[in-house]
C-alpha cells in the first residue's frame, strides 16, 4: 500500500529558474533567479530526501542548479570584462608630451 511516485513541482521550478539564469547571465540579471533555483534546489532535495523516495524529479533539480551556476559564472565573467574594460578605458594612451619650452 505504498504512494504512487509525484514529481516535485519546485523541481520544475528550479530548472525553469536554471534556465533563465542562464539567459540572463551575460547581463548580470541572472544572479537573482540563479539565487533563487539554488534556495529552491535546496528545499526540493530535502522534501525528495523526507519523502523516501516518493517524490521525483531529481534530474531536474541537478540540470537546474547546474544552469544556475553556470549563469552566476556568466554574470562574474561580464563583470570582470566590464571591470577590465573599464581600467583599459582609464588608462588610456596620455596627450602628447611636449618640452617645457614649447608654447
Amino acid at each position: 500500500m505504498d504512494p504512487e511516485p509525484v514529481p516535485s513541482t519546485k523541481a520544475k521550478a528550479v530548472f525553469v529558474l536554471g534556465v533563465a539564469a542562464l539567459l540572463t547571465g551575460a547581463f548580470v540579471g541572472g544572479v537573482i533567479p540563479a539565487t533563487i533555483a539554488l534556495l529552491l534546489a535546496r528545499q526540493a532535495e530535502r522534501q525528495a530526501y523526507a519523502a523516501g523516495g516518493y517524490l521525483t524529479g531529481g534530474r531536474w533539480v541537478r540540470r537546474g542548479r547546474v544552469l544556475a551556476w553556470a549563469g552566476i559564472v556568466l554574470a562574474a565573467a561580464t563583470l570582470v570584462v566590464a571591470a577590465i574594460a573599464g581600467l583599459l578605458h582609464l588608462a588610456g594612451p596620455p596627450g602628447p608630451d611636449y618640452d617645457s619650452h614649447t608654447d
